[in-house]
């Protein structure tokens, strides 16, 4: 599973209507309003680098009030599940 968290600038008064618009796009997970230099935070899941890659330099690129987009690939994921699991092996 490939996993990028996707930082994005929007223009002033879009920024709801365009986390509505990357929620329609195959892939994004989940999308976040934020504080800071950025206004929005998308997640994306997919099963190979290729969708990735058609999501960020075409569909995103196709929102016109998205104006900068930065994305980080996710190496590993480190969860509360996954600690909780690693405590509970041995008590089945």
């Amino acid at each position: 599973m490939v996993t990028a968290i996707v930082l994005i600038n929007a223009q002033r008064g879009e920024i709801n209507e365009t986390a509505q618009r990357l929620l329609e796009i195959e892939g994004v997970a989940e999308v976040y309003s934020v504080t800071g230099e950025y206004d929005l935070v998308a997640l994306l899941r997919f099963q190979d680098y290729e969708n990735l890659a058609d999501v960020v330099t075409r569909h995103m690129q196709q929102l016109p009030a998205i104006t900068r987009t930065h994305t980080l690939m996710a190496f590993q994921c480190y969860s509360r599940a996954d600690l909780q699991q690693a405590w509970d092996i041995g008590l089945e």
